[in-house]
């Protein structure tokens, strides 16, 4: 009797073509032009490199990525950019912003905005969204941008100088580059929860790099001295609480000490009795001043009911203030008063409402709240077996957890920062519709008969990283069997 004894080598090709990649680094020239990309535009550390200023590395960068793109359009996702609710909604963004241009207050203005500024951060998501085909993908994503949030908080460490600022005499950042110390506030909120994904699902070396992020994005939020900031890390500790169920409440809780330790040790002088004063709002500045922001925030609401619809233009708010305001006003009847500042809205729901109307307010908070609601209902349709399932699973599963505590953050600590155009969000908005994607293959090869799903239970052994990066483990093939004679 002939006995038929299968082939390992053949066995273990056919349990690794079924998973979806062993998610390590993806290392294709796109993904490594969109890995570095990630990096200079959330951390602006190329800044840090003045001679590289000539070259314009992050522009050439993008440049190069999308020109790659272009030629080689097999290495980017399949179908249109826009067939998840997170690229119709940027795609939905942009088009507000342009309507707002021929009915704002500076058609020139407005226009020179778009092209000058707001367009890359578009590109910039779209091409985001273009990389992540598959979790590989996805996997690289969003470890370049805790590597950003790492590169982000070696700056404001070890570089970036503290100065006292002029209205309250704490010490703190001043100057982040294109980033004030409430701007880098906000980037080390958001970037905690990625940065506790990698904790999460990492061994090894990749571990140990994303726990150093923690622990450097809670010093960097003590030193910023950003209330706001302050506030968004409260929002992000009760998230963290109430929305990760699945991961134990011990090691949710030693995630905060952890982050609130590194916070308490590095805050400077004076930091505590500055997030005292959140306690008494009436008392500070901000609501008592004409330039505070109680006041901004009123002057705001009244550019919008200008015009409802399509707002008073993109980037305008400025504007507005130095022209609109009864302030404005009453210095250009008498030139003696003092003048004008053109301030910024401060908060990025006030600069959605007053620059697009509110169509473009509409779309900000579904951006904004889509990715907190939206990616919690579409991780309560999962298996609850991918908690304890292969690494992609596990990925997947817990990358549905982690990415709208991150959303949280965001959404509380953009009420203090002027974020509607700027990269952050939609770098979040991509990670989301990518999220989606690759749940959708996962979910459908699964439901195909495909083998990914019965190899959930088995035995794991661990796949060292390449030099590119860390990397998860994919189980072990079944060991033959010899059928009875």
């Amino acid at each position: 009797m002939t006995i038929a004894i299968p082939n390992p080598k053949k066995t273990l090709g056919r349990v690794r073509a079924s998973l979806s990649g062993t998610l390590k680094l993806a290392d294709d020239p796109y993904r490594r032009l969109m890995f570095l990309i990630v990096i200079m535009t959330i951390s602006r550390i190329h800044q840090n490199f003045r001679f590289l200023n000539p070259l314009r590395p992050a522009l050439t960068v993008t440049l190069l990525a999308a020109m790659y793109a272009y030629l080689n359009p097999k290495f980017l996702v399949d179908g249109p950019l826009t067939r998840t609710w997170p690229g119709k909604t940027i795609a939905g963004l942009f088009l507000a912003a342009c309507l707002s241009v021929p009915f704002g207050i500076s058609i020139g203005g407005s226009g020179k905005f778009i092209l000058d500024e707001y367009i890359k951060t578009i590109v910039f998501g779209f091409l985001v969204i273009a990389a992540i085909r598959n979790t590989r993908d996805l996997y690289s994503m969003m470890w370049s941008f805790v590597i950003a949030c790492g590169a982000l908080s070696y700056l404001s460490l070890f570089v970036f100088k503290m100065q006292k600022a002029s209205d309250d005499g704490l010490l703190r950042i001043q100057n982040g580059y294109s980033y004030d110390a409430n701007d880098i506030a906000t980037v080390a909120v958001t970037g905690l929860a990625l940065a506790l994904l990698m904790v999460q699902v990492c061994r090894g070396k990749g571990k140990v790099v994303a726990i150093a992020v923690v622990v450097g994005l809670g010093a960097t939020i003590a030193k910023t001295g950003s209330r706001g900031g302050f506030l968004g890390l409260m929002v992000f500790g009760l998230a963290l609480l109430l929305m990760l169920k699945t991961v134990p409440l011990a090691k949710r809780i030693i995630f905060l000490v952890v982050t609130a330790l590194a916070l308490i040790i590095a805050a400077p002088q004076g930091y505590w009795d500055q997030m005292l004063t959140i306690m008494s709002p009436t008392k500070d500045y901000n609501w008592t001043a004409p330039t505070g922001r109680k006041e901004v925030f009123k002057r705001g609401i009244g550019y919008m009911m200008r015009n409802p619809v399509t707002g008073i233009g993109i980037d305008n708010f400025p504007r507005a203030e130095g022209t609109l305001s009864e302030r404005a006003i009453a210095q250009a009847a008498d030139p003696s008063l003092a003048g004008i500042k053109w301030s910024v809205a401060h908060n990025s729901y006030l600069e959605s409402a007053t620059e697009m109307g509110v169509p473009g307010l509409i779309l900000f908070c579904t951006l904004v709240f889509g990715g907190i609601f939206g990616i919690s209902k579409l991780r309560r349709s999962l298996p609850s077996a991918w908690v304890t399932g292969t690494q992609e699973e596990r990925f997947l599963f817990y990358a549905s957890l982690y990415l709208p505590v991150a959303f949280a953050a965001f959404s509380a600590s953009s009420f203090f920062v002027s974020f509607e155009y700027r990269d952050l969000l939609y770098c979040l908005g991509a990670f989301a519709a990518g999220l989606i994607v690759c749940i959708e293959q996962k979910l459908k090869a699964q439901a195909s008969g495909g083998s990914a799903g019965n190899v959930a239970m088995a035995p794991t052994v661990r796949v060292l990283a390449p030099s590119s990066g860390p990397s998860l483990r994919f189980p072990q093939p079944p060991k033959p069997s010899v059928p009875p004679s």
